[in-house]
């Protein structure tokens, strides 16, 4: 039984004894060639599943997302490092391919939290970062969505939520870049507008890694021509794309939703149009949502 599918008090149990064993043999594990850094909502998940798949890719031991560079810093290099598989298991995969053994994670938050890139260049200095790009109107609505479902969003109106966004995270960007310890709930699961400025983080992540190690995918794009998307991605992470293909699948999606405000769906259109063409510098074209 994949541990997934065990109860959540079980799942506890194995995941922290999972934990603590890595702990133990930290020096002996893998650290990540490459992470998944968001966007939120923008089709982590598929992307994390096909690069998964990958014969000489190794995921997460026990998480998709590891949280370690936004919300859990403080455990320490060894705490991460226990999720990842060990270095004996890459040399097998080596070995068996003649091609070396990656190791990955996806967790979304990575790409806003204001100190997470500059710790990602710091602890793994040669990881290349893919980040997924949407139509920013409608992953606003489908993060909105997310929340409310998750409980982590008790205003279940879209457009009320957008108009407390500004009270809520007011200053949360300022104190989580001052203070290592500072937690902002709000900031990781309330900042639905802000989370569509791409370019502005783009910017602050090459300003730590440079461009060279950034990939930027536009979801619309890998969900209608998945093959040559993938292509592109192992390209950059210096991947054999040839070996075996991916299934590939949309998870965690929801529809396009036409039943959000007409007013609200305009000004969050209007508003991103500067974001948009600032994020067309990135892809050397206008975004697809901008020429749909």
């Amino acid at each position: 039984m994949h541990v997934r599918n065990l109860p959540t008090p079980v799942k506890r149990v194995v995941h922290l004894g999972s934990r603590s064993y890595g702990r133990l043999t930290a020096e002996s594990r893998m650290l990540p060639s490459f992470l998944i850094c968001g966007g939120q909502r923008c089709g982590t998940t598929s992307l994390y599943r096909a690069l998964a798949a990958h014969p000489v890719v190794l995921k997460a031991v026990l998480h998709k997302g590891v949280h370690y560079f936004d919300t859990s810093y403080q455990r320490g290099l060894d705490w991460y490092r226990a999720h990842f598989p060990t270095l004996r298991t890459s040399e097998r995969i080596t070995e068996r391919y003649g091609v070396p053994a990656q190791t990955f994670e996806s967790s979304p938050y990575y790409m806003y939290h204001p100190q997470a890139v500059a710790r990602i260049a710091r602890d793994l200095p040669f990881a290349k970062l893919v980040v997924l790009v949407r139509d920013p109107v409608e992953r606003a609505y489908s993060q909105h969505h997310h929340e409310v479902a998750r409980g982590f969003e008790i205003e279940r109106d879209f457009g009320s939520a957008i108009a407390l966004e500004p009270a809520r995270v007011h200053q949360q960007e300022t104190r989580l870049a001052r203070d290592p310890q500072h937690y902002s709930f709000a900031h990781q699961h309330h900042a639905y507008r802000a989370r569509g400025e791409y370019a502005r983080y783009l910017s602050v992540m090459v300003q730590h890694v440079g461009r060279e190690r950034i990939h930027v995918v536009e979801s619309e794009r890998f969900f209608t021509e998945p093959d040559p998307v993938y292509d592109e991605v192992c390209a950059f992470l210096g991947l054999p794309a040839d070996l075996e293909r991916p299934t590939f699948e949309q998870h965690n999606a929801r529809p396009r939703q036409s039943d959000m405000d007409p007013r609200v769906r305009r000004d969050l259109w209007n508003y991103y149009q500067s974001h948009d063409e600032a994020l067309a510098g990135w892809l050397g074209r206008t975004p697809i949502w901008r020429r749909l």
